[in-house]
């Protein structure tokens, strides 16, 4: 199957706007993603899509490939549909423009789920560790029925232990999902959905419409920079896997 790693990086993000363009070491993070994303020999072609003059040109003069959005769009998964669907492949992998310590494993696992032509969207999650917040919002978590598809994505903690003595993990979702590229054509034309509206988390539409979302569990440590405090937990992760 042919495949294809997209990372959607938007400028203007509502907790942290810029923050693609800040540095982690002597490289921004929108370059660390998309350098960390081809060194891993996965995919066909890696691409960067965005709104921004800015990071367009931080992606072009050290060599990668990029392409400037024509559109707004109310979704990561929306601004990727615009961007592939004149190209010939399988299979997308979305990676999260704020993601910089992506590794090779997951995502080989990932793609590795298509395998089952059942599949249509597989996504990632890690189960929390001690020392995360369960509710912190902006740790979305996610439960599973017995085939590891999801049943639903909430920023509160799911499921709720009534049974105090039930020693169920409570599972992180994180954000890199893969697509076969018609169903990720489809979740273009679908109106948002209720629950989506709600929690405000697109991957909800998926589920609200009948698509199951197989979901891989990682060990991988990973740092969603959403705020500047991520930021500075990013710079010292990095600082410490360095040394």
């Amino acid at each position: 199957m042919k495949n294809i790693a997209v990372i959607p990086a938007r400028f203007g993000a509502t907790r942290f706007p810029g923050k693609l363009l800040k540095t982690i070491g002597d490289k921004t993070i929108i370059r660390l993603v998309y350098e960390n994303a081809i060194s891993t020999g996965l995919f066909d072609q890696v691409l960067v899509v965005t709104d921004s003059d800015e990071i367009f040109e931080e992606i072009k003069k050290h060599g990668g490939a990029v392409k400037k959005s024509i559109a707004e769009h109310a979704s990561g998964s929306d601004r990727i549909a615009e961007a592939i669907k004149d190209i010939d492949t399988d299979i997308i992998v979305n990676i999260q423009g704020d993601e910089p310590f992506i590794v090779k494993q997951p995502l080989a696992d990932l793609l590795q789920s298509f395998e089952d032509e059942k599949v249509q969207v597989a996504s990632l999650m890690k189960e929390f560790s001690s020392d995360e917040d369960i509710d912190n919002k902006n740790l979305v978590k996610v439960v599973c029925n017995a085939k590891n598809d999801a049943l639903y994505f909430s920023r509160s903690p799911i499921p709720y232990k009534r049974n105090t003595a039930s020693s169920h993990p409570y599972y992180r979702h994180i954000g890199v999902y893969a697509f076969r590229k018609n169903t990720l054509l489809q979740f273009t034309q679908w109106p948002l959905g209720i629950l989506e509206n709600a929690e405000m988390l697109e991957q909800l539409r998926y589920l609200e419409n009948g698509i199951s979302i197989r979901m891989i569990k990682t060990d991988m440590n990973t740092i969603g920079i959403d705020t500047a405090e991520d930021l500075e937990k990013a710079r010292l992760y990095a600082k410490n896997i360095n040394s």
